[in-house]
């Protein structure tokens, strides 16, 4: 079975447009098939992205991991009026994010990177939902590594759901970040864990 982060050049393209408002700002996203959340804003994404402009303390220097079609970082783009750099392996969600990118004139960047492996620079801030469904391995590497791309202090802030697993992996973070749950909403559980 395909899943949204690999490449499947066979997928029927079939564009479909959705709009979110916030704080003031109307942003419009192009989506399709072979995507995460293709037909409307994840709920979870959602809250982390709320979350995030609410109590981190940092609104800039942020990296975007696992982009999709670039809701999060465009948001935070524009609802904070920052540079925001994002990156994925899926070939067609990098073309909808640089095309979201480019509709919404956000001050933004995508680029391909299998996780971590083309991300050269350290951030205050790497945001991810991460893909729960390419297995546990994935999920640490996409948790655990950002520490390798975090300033010293640096927050990675992520979205899991209950049932996923959240408060296990959250215990396994601890060794490696000061871990701190945020919020609980509808089972998604939002996390700031910083680098110590």
């Amino acid at each position: 079975m395909d899943h949204y982060f690999t490449n499947n050049q066979n997928l029927k393209s079939e564009i479909r447009v959705i709009d979110f408002s916030y704080a003031g700002k109307d942003i419009t996203f192009f989506s399709d098939n072979g995507v995460f959340s293709k037909n409307k804003i994840d709920y979870g994404s959602f809250v982390l992205l709320d979350t995030f402009i609410k109590k981190s303390k940092y609104k800039k220097d942020i990296l975007d991991v696992g982009c999709g079609y670039g809701f999060i970082g465009i948001s935070l783009s524009k609802v904070l009026d920052a540079y925001v750099e994002m990156c994925d392996i899926n070939k067609r969600a990098l073309h909808l994010a640089n095309e979201n990118i480019s509709h919404n004139k956000a001050n933004a960047k995508a680029f391909e990177s299998n996780v971590y492996e083309n991300v050269e620079k350290e951030y205050q801030v790497i945001i991810t939902n991460p893909p729960v469904r390419a297995g546990k391995k994935v999920l640490l590497d996409f948790l655990i590594n950002a520490k390798d791309h975090l300033k010293e202090g640096g927050e990675l802030w992520y979205v899991l759901r209950k049932d996923q697993g959240a408060k296990s992996i959250a215990e396994t973070l601890n060794n490696y970040y000061k871990v701190e749950n945020i919020k609980k909403d509808k089972g998604f559980y939002i996390f700031c864990a910083q680098k110590c």
